[in-house]
């Protein structure tokens, strides 16, 4: 059998899916559709500005159009806010204050945040920790929520803050769902009802009908170089919530007393607005792809998380490999796929953030962006490749054809 009926029949495995997925897309398109028509978009809002920025009227209507799609008070939307990271430093630091306790609940936060954000190492570089924040975590258990020691510590610590993260980071779970999420919000309700809920919505927009934000988070956070941005934002990330806790947040974005009244972008705005009308489809493609690859891993022998039977609440296909050869192999071939630079070849590198080794495929448009075809993993057993993103199906399925050759 030749790689295209081989691929032919992956897409028949997927049929079920994939018309799950076609729902979504369409259910969502038409939210961002609705939001735009309400907030009256125009050419106008594309334009950009200098100096102070005050009376923006791009930014202002850009904040309004991710509050209605994400069905929530307020959004804080900027091309200034560097990173996902960043605005999850800059959320923490907005809401917490010196003793108050962090506690996250489900697992471990992603490896950038416990060195630099948190200060687990204790390094004096300006961590939650140094201004006096305390951090715990509950661990998972066989890659769930452990639900009755989240019940007795929220009980017994009353955290001012609980965070939870929708995707896996660098573990071996699956995303959790909104509905899951909401569950959790609904436990910390119970037994710790002063608590706010924060959640890392990274990677997890679009990929259902409904957002954490519909479920009483009081705040989530997320990049616009992955789902939210549609492949067309060429930086950026958003914070979205209950209106008392993102203007809290704003007063990290820029200074206490402006909070998000000032911050110019002579750029223009017009590939944050086209970004956020493909982010629905676009994520859907990504997701499609995620799936094609871990059918086309599957039958060549090696684990995916999740698999093919299982839905997916992130754009992110695990794949386990037996060796550090094999995972590199397989990083490789993706930047030898991509669009740009793929004649560069990925390598292990000390990436700043992380305690091992990283080795990244990002032959991407938009430097960095997850949501286009990319894959990184840290060089530790179990060898498992995070595979993201994908502007188009098309183009993963052309992937999963030298796939098939090298596997």
């Amino acid at each position: 059998m030749d790689n295209y009926e081989i691929l032919k029949k992956c897409e028949k495995n997927l049929e079920k899916q994939f018309a799950i997925l076609d729902e979504i897309a369409y259910y969502n398109q038409k939210k961002v559709l609705d939001a735009f028509r309400k907030n009256n978009v125009e050419a106008r809002h594309f334009a950009g500005t200098t100096g102070y920025g005050y009376g923006d009227i791009g930014r202002e209507t850009l904040g309004k159009l991710f509050s209605d799609v994400f069905r929530c008070e307020k959004a804080l939307v900027s091309p200034l806010i560097t990173c996902g990271t960043q605005a999850l430093s800059m959320t923490l630091f907005g809401l917490l204050r010196p003793n108050d306790l962090m506690l996250s609940i489900t697992g471990g936060v992603y490896d950038t945040m416990y060195e630099n954000i948190l200060g687990v190492e204790g390094k004096d570089i300006g961590s939650l920790k140094d201004f006096g924040v305390k951090y715990q975590e509950i661990p998972l258990v066989n890659n769930d929520i452990d639900y009755e020691t989240v019940k007795t510590k929220l009980k017994e610590l009353q955290p001012k803050l609980v965070f939870m993260q929708r995707s896996r980071g660098y573990s071996s779970r699956s995303a959790f769902s909104v509905k899951k999420i909401g569950e959790l919000i609904k436990l910390v309700r119970e037994y710790s009802p002063n608590s706010l809920c924060m959640v890392d919505n990274c990677y997890g927009e679009f990929t259902e009908k409904q957002e954490v934000t519909e479920y009483d988070a009081d705040i989530m956070v997320g990049s616009l170089i992955k789902n939210a941005g549609g492949g067309l934002a060429p930086t950026g990330a958003y914070v979205a919530g209950k209106a008392k806790y993102v203007e809290m947040v704003e007063q990290r974005f820029t200074c206490p007393s402006l909070g998000s009244e000032t911050g110019s972008y002579e750029m223009g705005y017009r590939m944050f607005y086209q970004g956020l009308f493909m982010a629905p489809h676009t994520t859907i493609q990504a997701i499609k792809g995620a799936y094609l690859v871990g059918e086309v891993m599957k039958l060549r022998g090696y684990k995916i998380t999740p698999n093919s039977d299982e839905r997916t609440y992130d754009i992110i296909k695990s794949v386990t490999f037996n060796t550090e050869e094999e995972l590199i192999k397989f990083v490789q071939l993706i930047q030898k796929n991509s669009p740009v630079d793929s004649n560069a070849l990925p390598l292990p590198w000390d990436m700043p953030g992380y305690k091992d080794q990283v080795i990244m495929a990002a032959g991407t448009f938009v430097g960095g962006a997850s949501i286009e075809l990319s894959c990184d993993s840290p060089i530790r057993a179990p060898y498992i490749a995070y595979f993201q993103g994908g502007l188009t199906y098309e183009h993963i399925k052309c992937l999963c054809n030298d796939l098939l050759d090298n596997y």
